[in-house]
Order: C-alpha cells, then sequence, then structure tokens
C-alpha cells in the first residue's frame, strides 16, 4: 500500500535526510587508496549515532553491518571488510538511517583515488541517471517516466541498467510500496502524486545488466565481472520539481540546467 505523507511526517524525514547527508559527506572526505571499508562502516555507525539516529541497515534482515560497501563487479549489497582499497576501483556506498522514527535511504558511487577514466565516466553517467529520473519524479507523472529517462540516458552510453533490483517507497519503513524500476515505458505504471516518498537509484553496469547473488545471501554482482555504479536518493514529490530529501537544498533544475 503506497502512503501519502503529511508535512509533519515530511518533515521528520528531512531531519532525517539532513543527517545521512551528512553523514555521507564525511565518508567521502575518508576515501582514499589505503583505507578499509569496514572502517568506512564504523565510522558511518559512529556519526550515525551521535546525531541521535539509527544505522537501519544494520541488522535489517540479518544484514550485519550498517553500510552496503561494493567494489568494482559488485552491484549492491557488498560486505566491508579489512582489504584496503586501491586506486582506481570504483566504490559504491549505500546507507540508510532512521532518525525520531523516520527513514533516509541514500547512495554514492567514487573511483578511489582516480586514476580510471572509464570507471569515472560510468560513476558521472549514474549519478546523472538519477537527475534525469528524478526530473520526472513530478506529481502526475507515472513510475515508467522516471525508469524510461533513467535507461534512455545509460543505454545511450552502451551500458547495462540492472533490472533484479530497484528504487522504493519509503517512510517509517525503509522499503515501502512503490517499486521505483530504473527502466520502463513513459505514462506507464503506478501515477505520481504529492506527499509520495521514493528513493530513486539507479544501478548502472559497464556490461551486461545481468547480475548474480554470491553465497553470502547478499552481495550483488555483475555475470560479466565488469564494473558497475549506483547512485540514490531519497525524495518526496511535491506539486512542483521533487524535494532532494538526502541532498539538502540541492534542486534538480540547477542540476540539469
Amino acid at each position: 500500500m503506497i502512503t501519502i505523507k503529511n508535512e509533519s511526517q515530511i518533515a521528520k524525514m528531512r531531519k532525517a535526510g539532513v543527517l545521512l547527508h551528512g553523514v555521507l559527506e564525511e565518508l567521502r572526505k575518508e576515501i582514499e587508496p589505503g583505507v578499509t571499508t569496514l572502517h568506512l562502516d564504523q565510522m558511518a555507525e559512529r556519526l550515525i549515532r551521535e546525531g541521535g539516529g539509527i544505522p537501519s541497515s544494520k541488522g535489517y534482515e540479518g544484514f550485519p553491518f550498517s553500510i552496503c560497501a561494493s567494489v568494482d563487479d559488485q552491484v549492491v549489497h557488498g560486505f566491508p571488510n579489512k582489504t584496503k582499497l586501491r586506486k582506481g576501483q570504483l566504490l559504491s556506498i549505500d546507507c540508510t538511517c532512521i532518525l525520531d522514527g523516520w527513514q533516509s535511504d541514500s547512495a554514492f558511487s567514487v573511483v578511489v583515488g582516480g586514476g580510471s577514466p572509464e570507471n569515472q565516466q560510468l560513476v558521472d553517467v549514474t549519478e546523472r541517471c538519477f537527475w534525469l529520473g528524478a526530473q520526472q519524479a513530478v506529481a502526475g507523472n507515472h513510475l515508467g517516466d522516471i525508469g524510461h529517462a533513467v535507461q534512455a540516458y545509460a543505454e545511450s552510453f552502451g551500458y547495462g541498467v540492472v533490472r533484479d533490483l530497484c528504487g522504493h517507497g519509503i517512510g517509517t519503513e525503509m522499503h515501502e510500496d512503490p517499486n521505483v524500476p530504473n527502466y520502463g515505458n513513459p505514462h506507464r505504471g503506478v501515477r505520481l502524486q504529492p506527499g509520495m516518498t521514493i528513493t530513486i537509484e539507479p544501478m548502472i553496469a559497464m556490461g551486461t545488466w545481468r547480475v548474480n547473488q554470491l553465497d553470502d545471501g547478499w552481495t550483488i554482482v555483475t555475470r560479466d565481472g565488469r564494473p558497475a555504479s549506483h547512485y540514490e536518493h531519497t525524495l518526496v514529490i511535491t506539486d512542483g520539481e521533487p524535494e532532494i530529501l538526502s541532498y539538502p537544498g540541492m534542486k534538480v533544475s540547477e542540476v540539469l540546467k
């Protein structure tokens, strides 16, 4: 069931988004060759708890960490570990927190230390896919408009749009209705209404969109072993352009102008 949030509820989600954005910005600064993803995980948990929140990924259906840290061919749900990051690797960080009962969910990808133009292009295209999808997230449009915008841009570069995972509704629960695919046809699917809160999260692969799950029961990898990138924000549908709750103050129109 899709829930429409009122102004008081959106205000609480806005505060959760502010907290999460601050945490992820601190993680960005920390990422460099030699750092471990386990260190980033511990840092994220500490910062979330210091901000009065709870890392809602930790313990979610048995997931043992506060962030998902996915490297190179790992699309999502990678386990943080003690392996030191290397220059040129593609790292995706996905984190969810809960503050005063309300969730925020966001993800970003970086090329560790730079040095890989091919990986950097994939990261840049994935991020723009998000903003093009968000541009379609307006009242009266459909979920298919979002997915089509993401798919068309990614595939124009010959990239694969992962179909086995998608964005989602969000509120008091991490995952709520509706599912928000990163592919689709315009004017199809659920019609968007003011007060709907969703995540848009393009997962874009350099090669095939087909994926496998590892034996840990969580980590999703590309079937051809090529890199993948992930970018995500929580947003609320309004009468105008959407408000990006996990990126305070950022406007879709400013990014795409």
